[in-house]
């Protein structure tokens, strides 16, 4: 898949994984967020290779991130999305989410998926609702997989 990178004033998104700072998104998923607090790092180096990632920085920090699991033709599964704390305010999420929905590999899509419990009004602006049947709507978690 072609690499994209789009620079706005001195921050950039760019999809070329090897761009990544594995380590950096580590700390904060392990040890900021709810949904994947404690994933060992090989999980999370497995997850990244397996998906397409958008990685935000600035200066060539990395202080954001999201990642799509998808076929690339039906569905597409949107999550690990984050802004360093001291990064948000600036329309930076804004801006990550209208480069994932705008990529051309992600267009034509019948389903987006997104599980989340924050900056909902975010997601909304892209489209996103809340799940219209949820009785349809079956899952299979293990809140506990990286508690060992």
């Amino acid at each position: 898949m072609e690499i994209r990178e789009t620079h706005r004033n001195d921050y950039t998104i760019s999809t070329d994984k090897d761009k990544l700072d594995i380590s950096s998104i580590h700390q904060f998923l392990a040890n900021e967020t709810d949904w994947a607090n404690g994933i060992p790092i090989d999980t999370l180096k497995t997850s990244i290779e397996n998906s397409l990632n958008f990685g935000l920085y600035h200066g060539g920090k990395q202080i954001g991130f999201a990642r799509i699991i998808s076929d690339f033709s039906t569905i597409a599964y949107l999550g690990d999305v984050y802004v360093l704390d001291e990064y948000r305010g600036k329309g930076l999420s804004k801006w990550l989410m209208n480069e994932i929905m705008e990529h051309p590999n992600l267009q034509g899509l019948r389903r987006w998926i997104l599980l989340t419990d924050t900056a909902e009004w975010l997601y909304k602006k892209f489209g996103f609702t809340e799940v219209p049947n949820p009785e349809f709507y079956m899952e299979k978690h293990n809140p506990n997989v990286y508690k060992g």
